[in-house]
């Protein structure tokens, strides 16, 4: 009885250890994923910024804006390796009180790296002739290394490079800076009335350019965004090396501090569950897998085993 105990315990020890060895490496890549119930609001707000306002048909300038993103899972369209998130955003002029911009966007992606994937409804603004490739840009791989990262811009409706640049810390959280720099590229044409160009003519055809410097803050272990910085510029005007004709939308967008704490104290919910896996329980398994398998030899040895190492009697004196 003694041997079967011990073979039981050397047998339960090996496992131990072994799951121990395995947690921090091929466990954590199949059991941390991003959440297909992903419900999160973040709120960015500008100061002394300039839009043309189609309702009042003039510009506005000096206002401040407010950008709200919300993302909401689609927990029955994704699986156990692709969700399937939907977005809607939306600028408000705080300072005259009127809606500026308005966005949807639906996706699916990897739960693991973050790259897009092509399938469940994609679209942005409701058209799903958009393809999205590349990362997602709200995550990032969990795991998120130093390079540069292809990321799908929503307003060039193409993938493009985010550099890495630096680390710093986010509310104690130390993160990894990427930077996108977008040159003044064209992204339509619109016809107006010269009046709005200060043209003479009754209508005009110009090019409407958009130029971006876009900063995101990324944990690298739960590749989650906790911060951002969105200075984007919208002009019009007839060639990228010319001087605007009329600004459409200017604004150094930064994400509130109350919006920071919130997506932080998410993060750290994800940085918890991955410390449990990659430190904690291997910790606590490696002793007991090594404390049962000590335990199971010992018990395996056979009694004879134990008689022969120990010393020979000494005779009593007579």
């Amino acid at each position: 009885m003694r041997g079967i105990i011990g073979l039981v315990l050397a047998g339960l020890g090996a496992f131990l250890i072994l799951v121990a060895v395995l947690l921090p490496t091929w466990v954590v890549g199949q059991v941390l994923k991003f959440p297909l119930s992903e419900s999160e609001t973040a709120t960015l707000e500008a100061g002394n910024a300039s839009y043309f306002s189609v309702a009042s048909l003039r510009e506005e300038t000096g206002v401040t804006l407010r950008a709200t993103y919300t993302i909401t899972g689609d927990a029955s369209a994704g699986n156990s390796s692709t969700a399937v998130w939907n977005e809607s955003s939306d600028v408000y002029d705080l300072t005259n009180h009127k809606q500026v911009q308005q966005m949807t966007r639906r996706f699916a992606f990897n739960r693991r790296t973050g790259q897009l994937v092509d399938c469940c409804g994609a679209s942005v603004n409701g058209d799903k002739s958009v393809r999205q490739t590349g990362l997602v840009g709200y995550v990032f791989p969990i795991g998120t290394q130093k390079q540069t990262y292809q990321v799908f811009d929503t307003t060039l409706k193409k993938t493009m490079p985010f550099v890495f640049s630096g680390t710093t810390t986010v509310d104690g959280i130390g993160v990894y800076e990427f930077v996108e720099n977008v040159a003044p590229t064209q992204i339509a044409s619109v016809t107006l009335p010269g009046s709005y160009v200060h043209s003479t003519a009754a209508s005009v055809t110009i090019g409407e350019f958009d130029a971006e410097h876009l900063v995101y803050f990324v944990d690298p272990e739960t590749g989650a965004l906790v911060d951002v910085n969105e200075q984007q510029s919208t002009t019009l005007r007839t060639s990228a090396s010319a001087a605007p004709a009329l600004v459409g939308f200017d604004a150094n967008l930064i994400a509130t501090p109350a919006s920071v704490s919130q997506i932080v104290g998410l993060d750290q919910s994800g940085r918890s569950e991955l410390a449990l896996v990659q430190t904690t329980l291997p910790i606590v398994f490696g002793i007991a897998g090594a404390a049962a398998l000590i335990a199971g030899i010992f018990l395996s040895r056979r009694p004879h085993e134990d008689m022969a190492d120990s010393p020979a009697p000494v005779p009593a004196d007579r």
